[in-house]
């Protein structure tokens, strides 16, 4: 099942095109990671597939329902998403649970179901045991497993995660991607993950694509190659 469908999708900053003609796909239960050196666009690919920015040519397709036939749900962290102050007057807990509170339905009480949620959230990205700090407490890294563990919470279909990993340790890390490894294998999740950590994750994703451009040409999606992946 096809979750997002990108086609010959070209992107301009004003005048200068920075995409031309990118096309890919990710199905229902892959780990895709999108890859390329700085200035590549990665972020800018994502924005476009997330409607945040327009497209100047192509189309993109996103599945409006998931396997089960229910609403698509998609669960996005940007880049820099752990740039809370100081003041800020949640915690984690609370920060957390927030994920499990649908459109419209803020003031309901969650369920045992959503309390189950949110602990497999803090325990995958290891804030369990902070869950009663406050965010502007936190350093850089502990903000970014917070954001991450509020994904989580919201248990999508597709996650869309732009260089998730940063100021992680590489234990951390690998913890990570075998938890993304995890849930496209057992729970039929989408994930497209933005990285530079190419060679680091090896085994756990399901295919790469690498933006890369010939000299003087803008980014283009020329490679997509396989994993080995790990059991």
């Amino acid at each position: 099942m096809s979750i997002v469908k990108v086609d010959n999708l070209s992107f301009y900053y004003d005048r200068e095109k920075v995409l031309d003609k990118v096309s890919f796909e990710v199905n229902r239960g892959e780990f895709v990671i999108l890859t390329g050196e700085n200035g590549a666009a990665k972020s800018t690919l994502v924005k476009n597939l997330l409607g945040l920015l327009n497209p100047a040519t192509g189309t993109i397709e996103i599945a409006q329902h998931n396997h089960l036939g229910e609403p698509l749900s998609i669960g996005y962290v940007p880049q820099n998403v752990n740039s809370f102050n100081a003041g800020f007057p949640s915690t984690v807990q609370t920060l957390v649970e927030s994920g499990r509170y649908s459109k419209g339905k803020w003031f309901r009480r969650l369920d045992a179901n959503d309390y189950e949620h949110v602990e497999k959230a803090l325990n995958a990205v290891g804030m369990a045991h902070l869950r009663h700090k406050k965010i502007g407490e936190l350093s850089g890294g502990q903000k970014q497993r917070v954001c991450l563990a509020r994904v989580f919470a919201t248990d999508p279909d597709f996650f869309v995660l732009d260089e998730p990993t940063t100021g992680m340790d590489i234990q951390s890390r690998r913890e990570f991607y075998r938890l993304l490894k995890h849930s496209c294998k057992h729970h039929d999740k989408a994930i497209l993950m933005v990285t530079h950590a190419d060679k680091e994750i090896e085994g756990f994703y399901t295919r790469e694509i690498r933006l890369v451009r010939e000299e003087n040409s803008e980014w283009r999606c020329f490679s997509m190659t396989s994993s080995n992946a790990h059991s």
